[in-house]
This record gives C-alpha cells, structure tokens and sequence, in this order.
C-alpha cells in the first residue's frame, strides 16, 4: 500500500517563502502527473498546479508567478514565494494518471499580514 506524504508547511509573514513537499512512500511516481491543491474550513478543495511527467506544469491564475512546481522520481515539491494572508490553508498532493491514485493528509500553511 503506497501513500503520499506531504511536509514543510508552517506560519509565515505576508512576503515570505515557504516550500512543501510530497513524498511517495512504496511507489514510484515517475509516471504520475502530481498535483497540489489547498482547502480551507468549509470550502472544497482548489486545485493549484499540476505537474506532469514531462517537468511541465501548469497553475491556477492565483498562484501563476508566484508558485513554482517541480519534481524528482519520489517527490513532488511546490516552491511558494510571496505569499499572502488568503494563501492560509491546507494544502494537500495528489498522484493521478498512473497505477497510483493518491492523496497526502495535508500540511498547514499559515499566512499573516
């Protein structure tokens, strides 16, 4: 049984940095597009970017320019610069397209102003 784990979330100021993480533990996900998405208390989950095997990815109008998305063959990373108070959430990797559909528990990003 494989899972997906996500990690690096945490309290910022408006401005800063944060870069998450999501790591596949007994799968590879190489052949996966990887997703991320954020959700916060009574709302669906967003979709933010997807990354697709080839390296490409593409983002949601609210984060383009500001998040950048990578990848190696075990970990999908989600690089967030400037960030700001409405990007408080929860954010969540998801492997899709391949032999494993996945989601992480999630990690908390914290923005204040």
């Amino acid at each position: 049984q494989g899972q997906l784990q996500e990690s690096g979330g945490g309290s910022v100021q408006a401005g800063g940095s944060l870069r998450l993480s999501c790591t596949a533990r007994g799968f590879s996900t190489d052949k996966c597009t990887m997703d991320w998405y954020r959700q916060t208390p009574g709302n669906q989950r967003a979709w933010i970017t997807s990354i697709y095997t080839d390296g490409d990815a593409t983002y949601h109008d609210f984060v383009k320019g500001r998040f950048m998305a990578s990848r190696d063959k075990t970990t999908a990373y989600l690089q967030m610069n400037n960030l700001k108070p409405g990007d408080s959430a929860m954010y969540f990797c998801q492997s899709r397209g391949c032999a494993y559909n996945y989601w992480g528990q999630g990690t908390q990003v914290t923005v204040s102003s």
